[in-house]
């Protein structure tokens, strides 16, 4: 690969002149290792010596002899040759719909490894640990203004995390009310962790069908939305990438029965600093600060899910929450109606101190944020419609969900064209979510990304469409210039947890 949109050999002969064999390219560090190799040197042993095999246990592994010996070079090098191989953001656009994998400033990694922020101890006293406890109530500050909601808890630790913080706190305030309810309601267009959670707090879902432009169906709703309901549930913008432009008639059928509005904030880029939720008749809503707030979380990374609440549901904030005292502040754990911790400790700190640097950063212009990121994904449907099914015409806002129907009848799916991006140096989409949506593609370009690293994805993604009507076998094929073929996902997630299971999985050969 030399650049987008330009395939270099998988053999090249620059890769066969430089002498390195398969191993050392693509091996594990078990093949650097030499016998007497050490990447630290050790005092004397001052205590009997122990053996290895019987610290494994019943997890060793027979087929791994020894531990690995290399050097520090061998190590950093090893490591350094398999992040090169990456498609990654720090590379190139990273389209990962529903994930906002975008640039983290890296601003944002220089705050966070202050001293006093990384190396302060989570039992800390308070009196030692004011510089934190500042920076969280800036934090909550920052995010009732963008809101407009009345406090904000920044204890859970993700978007499902917060998710349930927010539907305990809904059912804790119908129990006292007296009567909890049974339902949430759930739209087809939501994440999926949505439905999970109102389980989890004890509600049975029903699901409610979008219309014909992506949105909610109005008469479904009002037919459903009954005094047994606890809360409606709703992404905003969902995950087709479409706003519910029928919010504030949503919300009157909603309160006219005594419910709460719950909205999913995962996607809440899309309209930061442009518009107030509350403004909206949300009642309560999370925020997934690793992706509106950058700490990009692909591959399970940290994350952070604080809560928004209005004034009624205040009272059942999680302890402690972060209170004034005198010229400092104070963790306050003496709140008779809280629905408790939800977590050890206060969430990922170190996510919340990107957050506010992120913030800090744009202060009130942060709303451009919402203007770039509609407008890369705008820009982008605007290129590929010609090529790529779009199942709802609804305006898109931070993320673009086409599907593989121009495709299909030449026998390429999604998953054909996402193993075929990876050619051209890119991440593959989302696939196959959401499940409104088969063969779903949703790109989401991020506020990030300039307009000719767009134009480069989008190229790639015409070219693609060109090749599955000219050349199908090429894409189907693909990849092709990744140093691993063909993968059998099935077989790889059934077999590749047990030792020595990788090989079969292998369709096609690894490349050299």
């Amino acid at each position: 690969m030399s650049d987008h949109g330009t395939l270099a050999s998988s053999a090249s002969p620059a890769a066969a002149a430089s002498g390195l064999d398969r191993r050392r390219r693509f091996g594990s560090l078990f093949d650097v290792s030499r016998p007497g190799r050490r990447g630290v040197l050790l005092p004397p042993l001052d205590v009997p010596a122990a053996d290895p095999a019987a610290l494994f246990g019943a997890s060793h592994r027979p087929e791994v002899e020894g531990e690995v010996e290399a050097s520090e070079v061998d190590a950093v090098r090893h490591f350094t040759r398999l992040s090169q191989l990456n498609n990654a953001i720090d590379t190139a656009l990273y389209p990962l719909g529903s994930c906002t994998m975008k640039h983290n400033p890296r601003i944002n990694e220089e705050i966070a490894r202050l001293a006093g922020f990384a190396e302060t101890h989570p039992y800390t006293p308070e009196a030692l640990a004011q510089g934190c406890l500042e920076l969280m109530a800036r934090l909550e500050s920052a995010l009732k203004a963008l809101t407009g909601l009345a406090r904000v808890t920044l204890q859970p630790s993700a978007g499902a995390n917060g998710e349930l913080t927010g539907v305990l706190m809904v059912r804790a305030a119908h129990a006292k009310a007296g009567n909890p309810r049974k339902f949430v309601l759930v739209p087809d267009s939501a994440h999926g962790t949505n439905p999970a959670s109102a389980h989890f707090a004890g509600y049975e879902v029903r699901e409610l069908a979008s219309n014909a432009r992506g949105t909610l169906d109005l008469a479904e709703l009002a037919s459903k939305m009954t005094e047994d309901v606890a809360a409606l549930m709703i992404t905003v913008p969902n995950t087709l990438g479409v706003f519910e432009e029928n919010i504030l008639e949503i919300a009157r059928i909603v309160h006219a029965k005594g419910g709460y509005l719950y909205l999913d904030g995962a996607n809440f880029n899309a309209f930061v600093g442009k518009a107030r939720p509350a403004d909206m008749g949300v009642d309560v809503m999370h925020m997934n600060l690793h992706k509106t707030f950058s700490t990009p979380h692909g591959g399970g990374g940290p994350g952070a899910g604080p809560v928004g609440v209005g004034e009624a549901l205040v009272p059942f904030l999680p302890v402690p929450t972060v209170e004034p005292a005198g010229a400092g502040w104070r963790l306050e754990y003496d709140r008779p109606d809280s629905i408790g911790r939800m977590r050890t400790f206060y969430g990922n700190f170190g996510v919340l101190v990107r957050a506010l640097t992120y913030i800090a950063s744009y202060g009130d212009g942060i709303g451009e944020v919402a203007e770039n990121a509609v407008l890369n994904a705008a820009y982008l449907r605007n290129r590929l419609a010609p090529f790529y099914h779009l199942k709802y015409d609804a305006p898109t806002y931070h993320e673009v969900v086409f599907d593989d129907r121009n495709q299909a009848a030449r026998g390429v799916h999604n998953v054909d064209i996402a193993k075929r991006l990876m050619d051209f140096g890119f991440h593959p989409p989302t696939m196959s979510f959401p499940l409104i949506v088969p063969g779903a593609l949703m790109i989401e370009p991020t506020e990030s990304e300039p307009k000719e690293e767009l134009d480069a994805f989008a190229d790639a993604m015409i070219a693609i469409a060109k090749e599955s009507e000219a050349t199908p076998e090429v894409v189907t094929s693909a990849p092709h210039a990744m140093p691993i073929g063909r993968v059998d996902e099935a077989t790889l997630a059934r077999e590749a947890s047990r030792p020595g299971s990788f090989a079969p999985v292998l369709r096609a050969p690894v490349r050299r």
